[in-house]
C-alpha cells in the first residue's frame, strides 16, 4: 500500500513530543537511535551541521530524518550525509521511507550535491537491502564500525 503525501516539516514546540513518541519495531532498535536521542545528539555535536525534519503523511507525523548537512570538518566535511532516518513501526511497509529518501535527494541535488552517504551497522534485519533498492552502494569505506554507503546523485543540467 503506497503512502500518498508524505513531506517533510520542521520540527517545533507544536509537534516535538508527537515526533518524539515515534518508534521502531524492536527488532530494528539496534540500527537507528530514537529521535529523542538524535535530538540530543544534533545539540550537542553542532560542528556536525545536523539538520533534521520531521516526516509527515497528511497531518500525521510517521518519521524522522536527520543529516549531517555539509559541516565544515570531520569526515564527512562538505558532504551531505543521512546520520538518521526512522519510520514509525506502525506505517513501515508503506513507501514513506523511498519517498522520504526521494525527497532528501532532491534537496541535497537543489543545494548542489552530487552525492548522499549513509551508513549502517552490519547485522541481522539490516538496512543495507532497504537502501540498495534505492540504488546506493557500499564505499568501501567504515565509520564508527558501520559500513559506508554512497548514492551517487546526476548532474544537473550544465554541470557535464
Amino acid at each position: 500500500m503506497r503512502s500518498p503525501g508524505v513531506h517533510l516539516r520542521e520540527i517545533t514546540d507544536d509537534n516535538r513530543d508527537a515526533v518524539r513518541a515515534l518508534r521502531v519495531r524492536r527488532d530494528q532498535k539496534q540500527f537507528v537511535a530514537s529521535v529523542s536521542r538524535s535530538l540530543k545528539d544534533a545539540a550537542k555535536t553542532t560542528e556536525a551541521s545536523p539538520w533534521y525534519r520531521a516526516v509527515y503523511r497528511g497531518d500525521e507525523p510517521v518519521g524522522f530524518v536527520m543529516l549531517s548537512w555539509k559541516p565544515p570538518t570531520g569526515p564527512f566535511e562538505g558532504r551531505h550525509f543521512i546520520w538518521r532516518l526512522l519510520v514509525d513501526k506502525r506505517h513501515q511497509g508503506r513507501g514513506i521511507g523511498r519517498d522520504t529518501l526521494t525527497q532528501i535527494a532532491a534537496l541535497v541535488h537543489a543545494d548542489g550535491g552530487t552525492e548522499l552517504l549513509t551508513s549502517y551497522e552490519p547485522g541481522d534485519g539490516e538496512p543495507w537491502p532497504f537502501y540498495q533498492k534505492f540504488g546506493f552502494e557500499p564505499t568501501g569505506d567504515l565509520y564508527d564500525g558501520e559500513i559506508v554507503l554512497r548514492l551517487a546523485l546526476p548532474a544537473s543540467a550544465g554541470e557535464e
